[in-house]
Order: structure tokens, then C-alpha cells, then sequence
């Protein structure tokens, strides 16, 4: 047995008050050290239902690509600092999430190159105040986004919220119900800088699918080059493809991957959208679609 298959073992056997006390103690040693953590240097924003997990463990495959401090190498957010916990937790606290400079000194060492963090959050291209906020704390971070198909996305966010049993309507019931579910959402995020509307995460079927908006905020607050814009679907068929792009992007040597099978997945086999639903957000998002295809100058296919 490997040492880490052994120090997983025994974690997996240890009292849950043990384990309690051993992240207290290494959040206290981060935080002692922060000021020598860098903040991460991309993230993946979204989108929700579009690949993010799965984008997730493919990048974290690679031996330059580091995982959140001292977390397990399959947590993949810092608990969404820069929306839930921007206002109550300070860049130092933030910081604490990443491996220090001079382990990434040793590593680039061994690698002959230096050593990328990173963290991911389907929600951070979807608040409107986050952009700013990330430009705020990590100006020179680069940022990869996966939009999908808006209206198998929409679907895939439905069921999974019906599967966490916080969702009573059905499908049509609830894309009719979402307009006044998040009427007054954004102005109240706009007034108060410390609110998280779990409204505007959970019930944003069909609204999260515009993704125009999102990727302009984007924009205004980094210039393009900081940017990467991927379609869903070429993640799924061409995995390889696009975690090699991805790496030139960040400026990592290519790397195969040890395995491109998905994860994170809500659909059940013969579970399927009811047809006159697609059909009115179709043609919902026909222009929507056409704007994005235009301002990225970039078929999507949808």
C-alpha cells in the first residue's frame, strides 16, 4: 500500500473529533503564514451544470496543477469566498487555502516549471458582484468558463435541485414560477455587499442560461486574455482536446490524463425534459444564443 493510500486509511478510520482538531490546527498554521500564499492563479467560474467538477478533477490530475491547502485534493472551493464569505472573511483567511511560495519554489524545482493553484465555483460567474471582487483581491488571475447548451442546462440545474428535495414544482410549473421567485434578487445583492440570495443560486433555470451578460462582466473587470470561454460539449466528447488547450492557456506542458470520464452527474437513464418546455426555451434562447455566438465570434451549436 502506498504512504498516501495508508495516510487515507487511517484517515477514514480516525474519530470525527480528531479530524476536527487536526483542520483546526492547520487552518491556524495557514493563516500564521498567509502573507507568504499567493492567491490562486486561475479559476474556474462556471458554469453551473456545465462541467465544472468534471473540468475540476481532470486539471487536478496534473502534477503542476496545485489543490486547495490543507484541504483533500477533491474539495475544489474555498466555500465560495468571494460571494458567502467575502464580507466576513479576510483576504488573509483566503490566502491561508493555498500551498506557500516556497513549496511552490521546491516543486517548481522538481518540475522545471512553476506550480498553478486554483479553485472552482459555478456561482462566481454568476453573481454580478464577483468579477470586481475577484479583481480586488487577485488582479492578475486568469479565469476559464464553460457555457452548455442553455436549455439541457437549465434541465440538468432543475433535477438537480429536485434531487436535494428543495425543489416542490415541476419543470414547467417552476420556469413559470421564476420570475417572481427572483424578482428584487439583484438589487438586494446590489444594496447589501454581505447578501447571498439562495433564491438567485437554486431557481435561475433558465435566466443562468443567458450567458452574454455574464461573460461582459467578465470582461469589464479583466481583459480577454485573462479569459478562456469553452463550449460544455467539446469538454464531454473531446476531453483531452480541451484540457490541452486549457494548458496552453496557463501556460502548463501538455499532460495525458489518467482518465476523462465525467462526473457529478443528475440524470437518470429515460429522465427527460418535457418537449413543449424545450421547445419554448428554444426559441427563448434563439437570440440570447445568437448574440453570444457573435460577441465571441465562436459557433456554439445550440
Amino acid at each position: 500500500m502506498s504512504r498516501m493510500a495508508q495516510l487515507a486509511s487511517l484517515k477514514s478510520r480516525a474519530p470525527r473529533w480528531l479530524l476536527d482538531t487536526a483542520d483546526v490546527t492547520s487552518r491556524g498554521a495557514a493563516l500564521a503564514t498567509a502573507a507568504n500564499r499567493p492567491v490562486p492563479d486561475f479559476l474556474i467560474i462556471g458554469t453551473k451544470r456545465g462541467g465544472t467538477t468534471s473540468l475540476f478533477k481532470y486539471l487536478a490530475q496534473h502534477p503542476g496543477v496545485l489543490a486547495l491547502y490543507p484541504q483533500p485534493r477533491d474539495k475544489k472551493s474555498t466555500d465560495y469566498y468571494f460571494s458567502h464569505k467575502f464580507n466576513t472573511q479576510s483576504e488573509r483567511w483566503y490566502r491561508s487555502h493555498f500551498h506557500t511560495e516556497a513549496y511552490r519554489r521546491l516543486l517548481h524545482s522538481r518540475l522545471g516549471y512553476r506550480p498553478l493553484s486554483f479553485e472552482a465555483s459555478p456561482y462566481y460567474v454568476w453573481d454580478p458582484r464577483i468579477a470586481a471582487r475577484v479583481r480586488q483581491v487577485a488582479p492578475g488571475t486568469k479565469a476559464i468558463l464553460l457555457v452548455r447548451d442553455p436549455v439541457k442546462r437549465a434541465w440538468s440545474h432543475y433535477q438537480e435541485r429536485v434531487q436535494n428535495g428543495v425543489e416542490p414544482l415541476d419543470f414547467e410549473d417552476a420556469l413559470a414560477a421564476e420570475d417572481d421567485r427572483l424578482a428584487g434578487e439583484p438589487e438586494r445583492m446590489a444594496d447589501d455587499p454581505s447578501y447571498h440570495s439562495t433564491t438567485w443560486d437554486w431557481y435561475s433555470y433558465r435566466r443562468r442560461g443567458v450567458y452574454l451578460p455574464q461573460v461582459q462582466r467578465w470582461h469589464a473587470c479583466f481583459p480577454a486574455t485573462q479569459l478562456l470561454v469553452l463550449r460544455s460539449e467539446d469538454l464531454y466528447r473531446h476531453t483531452q482536446a480541451v484540457v490541452d488547450e486549457i494548458c496552453d492557456f496557463l501556460g502548463l506542458p501538455r499532460r495525458e490524463l489518467s482518465t476523462t470520464r465525467g462526473y457529478n452527474s443528475t440524470l437518470r437513464s429515460g429522465d427527460e425534459p418535457p418537449q413543449r418546455a424545450v421547445r419554448a426555451l428554444r426559441e427563448y434562447y434563439r437570440p440570447h444564443n445568437a448574440a453570444l455566438e457573435d460577441y465571441l465570434r465562436m459557433s456554439l451549436g445550440w
